[in-house]
């Protein structure tokens, strides 16, 4: 199989020294811990719903969904469409709760409606889950890294370890949101250029259809069952709506119309782009018949097609997404672990730099955690599997609490832990008895922890303390925000922030053309300066545009 060309890493290598000049520039505004882990409430929903996108996206699509894709065709996209319902759903229901609750982490608002205890064991266990999540997802680069080039499958690891830890220290969740956005901008367009290449390829999207009739037909396979599809999508709608970077951008933003409309966007564009990122993958089986692990699928496609430069792009858009994906992991994690652990249980007292400083600890010693655990990863199956066993018997009992405390005020703290401790229990039973489908295991873990969580809110509490704290909790969730409560971006900041998005339009725009024209009469290049010419006349536009309104807030 083809691999990357020197030009390819120049190519990579300077596109990520972009990045790193986005983070620094984002690192020396960041003042005090609430800007750090959300940003001081100022993020624009546009830019926190490309974020949120990027958050949950990585190269576990590029590597696990289109392994899928390769093997059953459509599919794949059916099950990446799962991800459109959460988006919903916490648009319509839970975002404007997340926004109105003032919290700087998600786990924080559990001692209020809770208490401590419940708190602490979803800080601790959900920290365990983060890091399992996030193992997988370096696995995933690891692979498309080995793929694409010389690295072996552990050296692909280290090096993507250390990279993305470094990113997300420098500027907390501003540099990750901004630098999110830029990414998308990149990973659009190079996975953009690669469908009508790898359909040309393949002799054209009639004949990929009639080579491999099945592949088109969206319940091909032997999971594609209703009752494995209703079960793995409520699985990933309980998953994604209790995830911490998830909820994280709903409460960053300025306010309750922002974090719905973050919401209803991410949906759109989990909706649109799947089926653009997946059909390569399908077309592979033409391309590249008899590859040993459907999960170099796209990579391989990618290599063999793409124009030498282009292709370090494409590399670059993918670990890109990664990076954006684990950068807000690795930033909300550590928000986790120095406000709910370390401030709430050992240092409640200390200045907002000590707090910085300490997160950027915490974030070195998450990286490190999760860059030692995706060397092991392969061990349970491939990303894929994996993640979805993880995610059926770990995210589901931590899941409910979390997602539906903030909306029940009846269901206790007794009822929360008891989800917890055994709903993992069963969880591992259940996964463990030959026989036993994953679908009927995750369903039957899934009906016992909403009864157990309900369950507890038959015993009214006694506790008159605990009946006030809550009943003034959902007063607050209920109660719109106040106009005082609603933060504006300072105007310089505001200029700076803009004029950042059109220099690294402007770059992008340049590295492509500059790649492109060393691959000057192919395809692929003339898609590629084409898409250039747009990114660097939008970069223009958008320059005029901001002189003549010059807007004073988001």
């Amino acid at each position: 199989m083809e691999k990357l060309q020197q030009l390819d890493y120049y190519a990579f290598i300077l596109y990520m020294l972009l990045m790193a000049g986005v983070g620094g520039f984002f690192g020396w505004f960041v003042k005090d811990i609430k800007q750090y882990f959300k940003g001081g409430n100022t993020i624009p929903w546009v830019i926190g719903a490309i974020s949120n996108y990027m958050g949950l996206f990585s190269s576990f699509v590029f590597v696990a969904h289109a392994g899928i894709a390769y093997q059953y065709g459509l599919f794949g996209v059916i099950i990446l469409w799962s991800t459109v319902f959460p988006c919903l759903i916490a648009a319509r229901y839970l975002g404007k709760r997340w926004r109105r609750s003032g919290i700087i982490t998600p786990v924080e608002y559990l001692e209020t409606r809770f208490n401590s205890g419940v708190r602490q064991t979803f800080s601790w266990i959900g920290l365990v889950i983060r890091f399992l999540d996030n193992m997988v997802r370096l696995y995933a680069i690891g692979i498309f890294i080995t793929t694409a080039t010389s690295f072996s499958f552990y050296e692909s690891i280290l090096i993507s370890g250390f990279v993305i830890t470094a990113f997300t220290i420098v500027g907390g969740v501003w540099a990750v949101v901004v630098m999110d956005t830029l990414q998308f901008v990149i990973l659009i367009f190079a996975s953009l250029i690669l469908v009508p290449l790898s359909l040309e390829a393949a002799g054209g999207l009639s004949n990929l259809m009639d080579a491999h009739p099945a592949h088109f037909n969206i319940f091909n396979g032997p999971d594609a069952t209703p009752l494995w599809i209703l079960v793995y999508y409520v699985l990933i709608s309980l998953k994604y709506n209790a995830n911490w970077v998830f909820i994280q951008r709903f409460y960053s933003v300025k306010d309750e119309k922002s974090s719905s409309k973050l919401g209803y966007f991410t949906a759109a564009l989990f909706f649109v782009f799947p089926i653009f990122f997946l059909l390569p993958a399908i077309a592979a089986q033409e391309i590249l018949p008899d590859l040993s692990n459907p999960e170099m699928a796209y990579v391989g496609v990618a290599v063999k097609l793409l124009p030498t430069g282009l292709m370090g792009l494409m590399l670059a858009a993918i670990f890109s997404a990664t990076m954006s994906s684990l950068n807000s992991e690795f930033n909300v994690m550590s928000g986790v672990l120095t406000n709910d652990i370390y401030k709430r249980l050992f240092n409640p007292n200390a200045s907002d730099m000590h707090y910085i400083w300490v997160a950027r600890l915490n974030i070195i010693l998450v990286g490190i955690v999760a860059t030692i655990g995706a060397l092991f990863v392969g061990q349970l199956g491939g990303a894929f599997e994996a993640n979805k066993l993880l995610t059926g018997i770990f995210s589901i009992p931590l899941a409910i609490p979390l997602i539906f405390g903030i909306i029940f005020k009846k269901p206790r703290p007794l009822g929360a832990i008891a989800t917890v401790i055994v709903g993992i229990g069963l969880g591992l039973v259940l996964n463990s008895i030959a026989g036993l489908s994953w679908e009927m295991a995750t369903l039957i873990e899934i009906v016992v922890c909403f009864l157990i969580f309900f369950g507890s809110g038959i015993f009214v509490s006694k506790s008159l303390e605990y009946k006030t704290r809550v009943e003034e909790f959902f007063k607050q969730l209920n109660t719109p925000l106040r106009k005082d409560e609603i933060p504006e971006i300072s105007e310089q900041f505001q200029n700076m922030l803009f004029m950042v998005f059109i220099i690294a339009l402007a770059i992008s725009g340049l590295l492509i053309f500059g790649m492109a024209m060393f691959s000057v009469g192919t395809l692929g290049s003339k898609i590629a300066i084409y898409g250039a010419i747009f990114l660097m006349l939008l970069a223009v536009i958008l320059f005029f545009y901001y002189k003549k309104i010059k807007p004073k807030t988001y």
